[in-house]
């Protein structure tokens, strides 16, 4: 078994956008590679972010494939899987495809920018509740410093339609 040195994404929450850029291309890299070959992650949240290194520059490292799934041409998945708050709506609906993981990544991305989830709630419930509307917003108070490229990026992301997500 190999070992990572480093800290988790989810100790990064202070990231400045251009370090968010750098790492928002390599996890899409990373998921176009993975995607192009048909597997889905299905559980993407900061915890399953390393890098491999202490180095500002680290590159990262994709863990914890265990509900992992190889999507068979024309098949949709419908096991409920992840964690709620990085859940997509289709995911809640049962019925979904490789753009889950886009949706995911989509709330990490909001997280590192501002340092809470667009869908938030006092329990699982009422995040998923939230999810299933799929509106947010970008409160001028945490967002207002952010760059428009970086809010555009996210919503992008965050398309309720999964057809609409970048892959």
């Amino acid at each position: 078994a190999r070992t990572f040195q480093g800290r988790q994404m989810a100790l990064m929450m202070a990231w400045h956008t251009r370090f968010l850029r750098r790492y928002a291309a390599m996890v899409t890299s990373a998921f176009s590679y993975l995607h192009a070959r048909k597997i889905a992650h299905r559980d993407l949240k900061p915890e399953n972010f390393l890098f491999k290194t202490k180095a500002d520059d680290s590159p990262i490292k994709i863990i914890d494939f265990g509900l992992s799934k190889y999507e068979e041409p024309g098949e949709k998945l419908h096991t409920r899987v992840g964690t709620p708050y990085y859940i997509a709506p289709e995911v809640l609906k049962r019925n979904y495809s490789l753009p889950c993981d886009m949706w995911s990544i989509g709330v990490i991305c909001y997280v590192l920018l501002c340092g809470y989830p667009p869908f938030y709630g006092d329990d699982d419930k009422d995040i998923f509740r939230r999810i299933k509307i799929g509106r947010f917003d970008f409160p001028a108070e945490q967002w207002g410093s952010i760059s428009r490229l970086a809010k555009d990026f996210v919503t992008q992301l965050l398309q309720y339609d999964p057809s609409k997500r970048p892959t």
